[in-house]
């Protein structure tokens, strides 16, 4: 309601009070370790922080993640609303999850008995239950060769089995990688994807190209049979790299003479060139492009031609037009010629 303000005679209304709008509290939450983190509204509640576990409503029913960052970037609007965090989860909600995951050992073993009466060509890589049990989701990879398996007799093999309602998901062969673990193909205790990756950027044939590696598919290849995901973390560097230096087979000029570019050395900034019958390591710093060597050179054995066609520079012409200087007007002599013709 607005009062009623008097000031000097003067009656006036006391503007509305403004509320300020909400300040929505933006987190990421994790659901599985070095998952991807998916944004969540956590404005309902009070007090969340992070590795703090949450109770939220997805697509796939209720889900129970580990909040991994507090306002993350922010939420692209084009994505729609944020949905909201429910609650933090409570000690009853952390031991029904505990309890359901000792059981999807089981599930899955069972999953594969199923799927193999059925002779389908696929593989269960794993069970996961939902923390409260009300889902259980089979997590599988085709054969090779296979794009597309109807799952459906193998659900409905699986469901009369099971009180919690029965999914099956296909995975590719990089997230079965992640999930299933193990040693990576370079010889490292851990796979980069179930180490560190939370996410899989697109890897091309022309990165491994880039960086000089062998193309031989069982050097480049990881344990998903994808290519792996390690050529990219240094294909930006070599590419930056190699824009600064001369490619292969190119004429250059070198403190030692003139050679050619065998091969290119980006993380050193230098080439192996071919000067005669001997390589040798040059930095990029003293290297000088052929072309501009030999017109060097042809400017100095080419004497100078005159004004017109100097090529030392001492008689160029400017290309400017001089000014002539105005001369002197003779003054009129009023003296008769004496010898008139």
């Amino acid at each position: 309601m607005e009062v009623p303000v008097t000031t000097e005679g003067v009656t006036t209304a006391a503007p509305a009070a403004t509320t300020a709008p909400p300040v929505h509290k933006i987190v990421g939450v994790r659901f599985i370790p070095v998952g991807k983190i998916y944004h969540f509204d956590a404005t309902r509640v009070a007090d969340v922080r992070v590795d703090d576990w949450v109770v939220v409503t997805t697509s796939r029913g209720k889900q129970m993640g580990q909040v991994a960052a507090i306002n993350p970037p922010k939420h692209n609007a084009g994505d729609g609303p944020l949905k909201s965090i429910e609650r933090l989860a409570t000690n009853r909600d952390l031991a029904l999850k505990k309890y359901w995951e000792t059981q999807e050992v089981g599930a899955m073993v069972f999953g594969r008995e199923k799927s193999r009466g059925l002779a389908l060509p696929l593989k269960i890589i794993k069970a996961e239950y939902t923390f409260d049990g009300q889902r259980i989701a089979f997590l599988y990879v085709l054969d090779e060769g296979f794009e597309n398996v109807d799952v459906e007799p193998l659900r409905a093999a699986l469901q009369p089995q099971f009180k919690a309602k029965v999914e099956m998901r296909l995975t590719g062969p990089r997230d079965a990688a992640k999930i299933i673990g193990g040693a990576g193909a370079c010889g490292m205790t851990e796979r980069c994807c179930a180490k560190f990756l939370t996410e899989f950027s697109p890897v091309s044939v022309k990165m491994a190209k880039e960086q000089g590696l062998s193309l031989n598919p069982s050097d480049i290849t990881g344990m998903c049979g994808r290519l792996r995901c390690c050529l990219i973390y240094e294909y930006e560097q070599y590419v930056e790299a190699r824009k600064q230096l001369p490619k292969r087979n190119k004429e250059v000029g070198t403190p030692f003479g003139k050679g050619k570019v065998l091969d290119v050395l980006p993380l050193k900034d230098a080439v192996l060139v071919l000067i005669g019958e001997t390589v040798q390591e040059v930095a990029r710093i003293d290297l000088q492009p052929l072309t501009e060597l030999e017109a060097l050179e042809k400017k100095v054995e080419t004497p100078c031609s005159g004004n017109h066609g100097c090529n030392c520079g001492v008689h160029r012409s400017t290309g400017k037009k001089k000014k002539k200087r105005p001369q002197p007007q003779k003054k009129e002599d009023d003296t008769p010629n004496p010898n008139p013709q």
